[in-house]
């Protein structure tokens, strides 16, 4: 069998409990199963943060890109996971570390996060990650997450 190493937004869909507007990743590629993936965002003139964060000069807010990062990493591990597993089961954000934005992320383009799993042990998770547009870093953080039963 071959392994998947693309989810679509329908795909992500099926693994996150996360809904518009707050569902941030449109794609996740280049997959290594519990290990790594680069996570698609396409950021949008119409993106629900536009009109105040700031008028007439639109930044993608850093707290958001930290999500976004977050969301990809359920994402990857969600789909890493045995099924039976995750079923019933959410992914929280415990602790963000080291966030670091360098570059401010501008409306009409494509944002890229690469994330890997740097250790896992029971149902806590630790992560790195970098957002970039094209070449150019925009941001870098560290965050761990735990995995935790639906209520």
């Amino acid at each position: 069998m071959t392994e998947i190493t693309k989810l679509s937004k329908k795909d992500i869909i099926d693994l996150l409990p996360h809904r518009e507007p707050m569902l941030l990743i449109d794609e996740l590629t280049n997959i290594k199963k519990l290990h790594s993936a680069t996570a698609i965002m396409n950021v949008k003139k119409d993106g629900f943060y536009v009109q105040g964060h700031f008028p007439g000069q639109p930044v993608m807010p850093g707290v958001l890109i930290v999500e976004a990062f977050g969301q990809a990493a359920a994402a990857l591990t969600a789909h890493g996971i045995d099924k039976e597993t995750y079923e019933n089961k959410l992914v929280f954000l415990m602790s963000v570390e080291k966030a670091r934005f360098r570059n401010p992320v501008i409306p009409d383009c494509k944002l890229e996060l690469n994330i890997e799993a740097i250790r896992s042990h029971g149902r806590v998770w630790k992560y790195k990650g970098e957002a970039f547009v094209g070449e150019k870093k925009m941001a870098d953080a560290q965050w761990s997450a735990t995995i935790v039963d639906r209520k």
